[in-house]
């Protein structure tokens, strides 16, 4: 290992791209492998009939993360990508034909709690209230720091109980708030990070304050346009994202430290250190030798309770639906027995709840001029359940698409225009995301903080973790903030070892001359 050997980050999510971003801020040389054929992870891309469809994650909200990436190196994100505000947040469509659009305005929020219950507008105000407190903790101060040690946990446990981060997040909301409907309004935001909000601790209940202060914006051009962005600047920080290389094995010497990755096309790069975007539970049992795993034996990752696995169903309609709202929470009739069942009982059960995301209500170029590009997204049960994808895939996607036709989409069948799906056999082969979970381990209590995968690993020296799969855990601000807690524990080289940043002028005027 040599001081001009880089730092090897093995995936490109977003996760992997902060990661490098700062890393390479820091004065490091830097490589990203990525296994797959584009960059971005779960937020890759589908082009398909004229279409343009995100893979996965397409709500952004904390968008300053992504801003300070460019910050960092003296750039200005507005060079990179723009971000339109969405309104409303989230419109939740209910069983029984109710309506509520979940949106950043305090009045227009109250007005809508109380038509559905005047008694829950002092409980909302006490809730919210609530998650400002769990926000100012539990984000502002803990999000970007690491939890290595026991004694990181046990200093925040006073605070935390005075939080009440006993309670789960639909516990929490119920003790302020009353109506079945709102208590569902303001609990489905875990299944955006892979939580059931009857199991997941309350800290995830500042997920709701942290809509309130930064607001959900949508990329223009989707959300691979920021994956394009990340991947620009990378590039003008001479760092390779090389694609199609998937790493084997991270090789360790014999002190126990980390000094080089093995491609499965059998090449042999020596690093300085290895920071993983990969499902931490893949990257132990598959690319770090049994004898250099003390604590996460494979028994010890057995043990790991993966989160709920994911059915994508992207679409395109020869018509528009102007009257859809950018995103859309459609729930069924049942809440609790339905994430039991997917949770809990591993079932795939008759009835589903539903996100529909219409990113051509903010972006017509994301589809055909007069066309319409939707996904649909089911919570299922991850791939411990045993079910058959490849023989149930096209039966469920075709109830879905006649729900939708029959109740929210009319004219959806006729219109119908291009069609693929996504189950959790992708994000376990594609993706190599154990059992086929849609984030990593599930993020109850037991799995948080301390007692999620350390951002540094506690087997291998030179071995760190960013992504989904460490703290903070899923959700782009998590993800993010991962890389922000790599940030915090690795130190600078020596500055005779820094390799310097390419000037921004430099850049500026080579752009404008090309």
């Amino acid at each position: 290992m040599g001081q001009n050997d880089p730092v090897v980050v093995i995936g490109s999510g977003f996760g992997g791209l902060a990661a490098a971003i700062r890393m390479r801020a820091k004065g490091y040389p830097v490589l990203v492998l990525e296994a797959r054929d584009q960059p971005g992870g779960r937020a890759s891309v589908y082009l398909q009939d004229g279409y343009s469809f995100d893979a996965g994650p397409t709500v952004i909200t904390a968008p300053y993360l992504f801003h300070e990436l460019f910050e960092l190196v003296g750039r200005d994100w507005r060079d990179y990508y723009e971000l339109m505000e969405v309104d409303p947040f989230y419109r939740i469509e209910f069983d029984d034909g109710s309506r509520f659009d979940y949106v950043g305005d305090e009045d227009r929020l109250i007005e809508q709690i109380r038509a559905f219950n005047p008694k829950d507008v002092d409980g909302y105000y006490k809730f919210a209230d609530h998650s400002r407190r769990i926000f100012d903790v539990g984000y502002v101060k803990l999000a970007d720091e690491p939890f290595d040690k026991l004694s990181d946990m046990l200093s925040i446990v006073p605070e935390m109980m005075k939080l009440e981060s006993w309670r789960t997040v639909y516990g929490l909301v119920a003790k302020y708030i009353e109506d079945p409907r709102l208590r569902q309004v303001f609990t489905f935001q875990p299944l955006l990070v892979g939580g059931n909000p009857f199991q997941t601790t309350s800290i995830y209940a500042m997920i709701h304050w942290l809509e309130r202060k930064w607001g959900v914006h949508f990329p223009k051009g989707g959300t691979t346009s920021v994956v394009k962005a990340l991947v620009r600047l990378l590039g003008e920080l001479d760092v390779e994202v090389r694609l199609n290389s998937p790493v084997d094995e991270i090789e360790v010497d014999g002190s126990g430290k980390a000094v080089a990755v093995r491609t499965e096309a059998g090449e042999r790069i020596p690093c300085q250190m290895v920071v993983s975007n990969a499902d931490p539970v893949t990257t132990y049992r598959h690319m770090v030798a049994p004898r250099h795993r003390r604590k996460h034996t494979d028994l010890a990752l057995d043990r790991v309770k993966s989160s709920m696995g994911l059915f994508v169903g992207y679409f395109g309609t020869k018509k528009t639906y102007p009257e859809l709202a950018h995103h859309t929470i459609i729930l069924g009739p049942r809440y609790k027995e339905l994430l039991e069942d997917i949770f809990v009982n591993y079932e795939l059960a008759d009835d589903f709840s539903l996100y529909m995301h219409a990113p051509t209500r903010s972006d017509p170029s994301l589809a055909p001029p007069g066309h319409e590009g939707f996904y649909v997204l089911s919570p299922v049960p991850n791939n411990k359940s045993g079910v058959d994808w490849e023989s149930e895939q096209d039966a469920y996607f075709d109830k879905i698409l006649t729900f939708l036709d029959r109740h929210y989409v009319p004219g959806l069948l006729e219109n119908l225009d291009t069609k693929f799906c996504l189950t959790p056999d992708y994000f376990e082969h594609e993706l190599r995301s154990a059992d086929g979970a849609g984030f990593g381990p599930e993020p109850r209590l037991s799995q948080s903080a301390y007692f999620r995968f350390h951002n540094r690993s506690e087997d291998v020296d030179g071995l760190y973790f960013v992504g989904a799969g460490t703290h903070p855990g899923a959700g782009m601000p998590g993800v993010l903030c991962t890389a922000k807690v790599l940030d915090n524990i690795v130190d600078a080289p020596p500055p005779s070892a820094r390799i310097p940043l390419p000037a921004v002028g430099d850049l500026t005027k080579e752009r404008a001359s090309s």
